[in-house]
């Protein structure tokens, strides 16, 4: 029955494997796109900037498109936006074109989130927890194999752009293969509310303002743990644990190791053996565990280990969260992806600022007992949603043991 999504399906990871270079490939090329408009890091930082306030600005309105005119066409328009993003960027000749470009592939982004997750949770609701994570994984795999790409234009002295055109060429191209293929129907806005309430599996109304509110909380405490392990895991290497530089580097390199391998493993596990709201509250467990052995034993070897391990229990719960929220509140599916999304872009534009201002103190260390703070924040949250969860679905654990 489902065969016929499959199509779909391949198309909307294509856009994800596409966006996870996207994320990093202001950044990889910085030293091209600091010559083309005379500027320097912190000014391609600001771009980078710009991608996330584009998000934050639209993720809401993109949500509320989504439950109103369907997925397809919301994810048609953000393959557009972000193909014209790409194509901009090498071409733009000032600083100040560029930096609307920017803004373009932000709102591209929350477009694409919008549609994609609602869509994937439709198409596969018997396992939306592995659908939602796998986005996690070819983001991961597209930012494995970009820098590899630039290598090779720098090491043949190609037109760096060709690293912006090809993934552009490989939206558009992935767009009509979304264009013909087929989606599920979303549910209408004026769909009735007792039709609807006897097709869900809860026993009572999931409450927006309780367990809701938890799962916001856990978008942005995940995209929070996330964002920290991710700026500062080297310079806390370098700093603290004596590692070389080149070494501190590396710690990123483990890091996603541990992200991928964690992620593939969950879209297996997530299919018969563990429920989601198990994860959310099982990862920052294991978060705060071991940030707190970072903070107690300064040796590489450790770090090494332990950045694996923050990569693995970090990631796909942001994706999770919203597979679990969309469970919950199935009338408003795009509306409650926008919602999630926007507290996780918020996370992502906050933290760099605020762990900014911690290290201006002039003790690292202190960014990860904030972080210890915001693991734990995520635990109380998540634990909240399994107590909830258990309780709306206690009939179908009854008839599961009987």
């Amino acid at each position: 029955m489902k065969n016929q999504y499959y199509k779909a399906a391949s198309g909307l990871y294509i856009n994800y494997f596409l966006l996870g270079m996207v994320n990093i490939i202001l950044a990889s090329n910085m030293s091209s796109l600091t010559e083309q408009w005379n500027t320097d890091s912190t000014g391609i930082s600001y771009l980078i900037a710009a991608i996330g306030i584009g998000r934050l600005l639209t993720y809401g309105l993109s949500g509320v498109l989504s439950d109103k005119f369907g997925r397809k066409p919301l994810i048609i328009v953000s393959s557009i936006l972000m193909g014209v993003f790409l194509l901009g960027i090498p071409f733009s000749s000032t600083y100040e074109m560029a930096f609307a470009f920017a803004l373009l592939a932000g709102v591209s982004n929350s477009a694409m989130d919008a549609g994609t997750y609602p869509a994937l949770t439709e198409m596969f609701p018997k396992s939306a927890g592995s659908a939602s994570v796998m986005v996690k994984a070819f983001g991961s795999l597209g930012a494995t194999i970009l820098p590899f790409i630039i290598l090779f234009l720098s090491n043949n002295n190609l037109f760096y752009g060709f690293a912006f055109l090809i993934p552009a060429a490989i939206y558009f191209i992935n767009m009509f293969v979304i264009i013909s293929a087929s989606f599920p129907k979303s549910k209408s806005d004026t769909a009735s509310s007792e039709g609807d309430f006897q097709m869900s599996r809860f026993i009572s109304e999931p409450e927006f303002w309780g367990e809701g509110l938890a799962l916001i909380i856990i978008g942005f405490t995940s995209t929070a743990l996330f964002t920290v392990s991710q700026i500062w895991l080297p310079s806390y290497g370098y700093e603290v644990a004596g590692m070389s530089h080149a070494g501190s580097i590396k710690l990123l390199s483990y890091y996603s190791v541990g992200s991928l391998i964690s992620v593939l493993l969950l879209s297996i596990l997530l299919n018969k053996w563990v429920k989601p709201v198990w994860v959310i509250l099982l990862y920052p467990m294991i978060t705060l565990l071991t940030v707190i052995i970072i903070l107690k034993v300064h040796t590489p070897i450790v770090l090494i280990i332990t950045s694996f391990f923050l990569g693995a229990s970090t990631a796909g719960i942001f994706q999770l969260s919203i597979a679990i929220m969309t469970e919950l509140f199935w009338r408003r599916k795009g509306t409650v992806t926008g919602i999630v999304a926007t507290a996780s872009s918020l996370a992502s534009v906050i933290l760099p600022i605020a762990t900014g201002l911690i290290a201006k103190g002039g003790d690292i260390s202190h960014i990860f007992f904030f972080d210890c703070f915001i693991a734990t924040l995520g635990i109380l949250a998540a634990a909240f949603v399994n107590y909830r969860y258990r309780k709306l679905t206690r009939h179908e654990m009854t008839r599961n043991h009987v």
